[in-house]
């Protein structure tokens, strides 16, 4: 999770957020560069006597900054569509869980799943237990299976919320009236926390999201006393 002085990502928990990081650092490289390469030609030229008054024209340099450029934005694009594509792609999910947003809570659905449905309200200070986060924790966590394939489908009763888990790179707006969908698979275990991503009324900061990921047996377990 997130804490004070934390200026980057937050550690991965998934493939898409590790391509995701993957990108990011390859993206700034080449920035980097340009800003290098540009701030160099600009501090040149406070430096340098050369003056050319009969300058009317330039052919070379004309075609290097006008086909540099072009070659830099396709290097760039290549890897950000197959990014697209990743995030995008579902292919064949082991679980779906139904999350709609409330103001100003989020409830769950496993689907595949009987009677197996809750709502998630973050817990107030005074019931917070000594181990727990400040508007981070809830009373009913999303608990999963590690390494399973889920499918998400996102929408709102209300207002137009956004269901956001910064460790796994998904972020999907919930709309009234629709079904967004995400897929993601945890692959480690631990508590990833989220929150509410579009303002949506007077307590928007307090509906925060948590996803606990635990090995298969846990998660059968937890299925088991949830459905009795």
């Amino acid at each position: 999770m997130a804490s004070w002085s934390s200026l980057g990502f937050q550690d991965a928990a998934s493939p898409l957020m590790e391509q995701l990081i993957f990108f990011y650092d390859y993206a700034m490289l080449v920035i980097i560069l340009i800003v290098t390469l540009v701030g160099y030609m600009m501090a040149s030229l406070f430096f340098n006597k050369l003056t050319n008054r009969f300058l009317m024209e330039g052919q070379t340099i004309e075609m290097i900054w006008t086909i540099l450029p072009a070659l830099i934005l396709i290097f760039i694009a290549l890897p950000s569509l197959r990014l697209l594509y990743l995030l995008d792609e579902v292919g064949s999910p082991e679980i779906t869980i139904k999350v709609i947003g409330h103001q100003w809570y989020w409830s769950y659905e496993y689907s595949d799943f009987l009677q197996v449905s809750f709502d998630s309200y973050m817990l107030p200070p005074n019931e917070l237990p000594d181990n727990g986060f400040r508007l981070l924790d809830v009373d009913n966590r999303t608990v999963l299976p590690v390494n399973a394939q889920v499918r998400v489908l996102i929408s709102a009763a209300d207002v137009i919320h956004s269901w956001t888990v910064p460790a796994l790179g998904v972020k999907a707006d919930a709309v009234p009236g629709r079904l967004n969908q995400v897929s993601f698979a945890v692959n480690r275990p631990g508590l990833f926390f989220g929150q509410c991503s579009e303002i949506c009324g007077a307590n928007h900061s307090f509906m925060p999201i948590v996803i606990e990921s635990t090995s298969t047996d846990a998660f059968l377990n937890w299925i088991s006393s949830s459905s009795d």
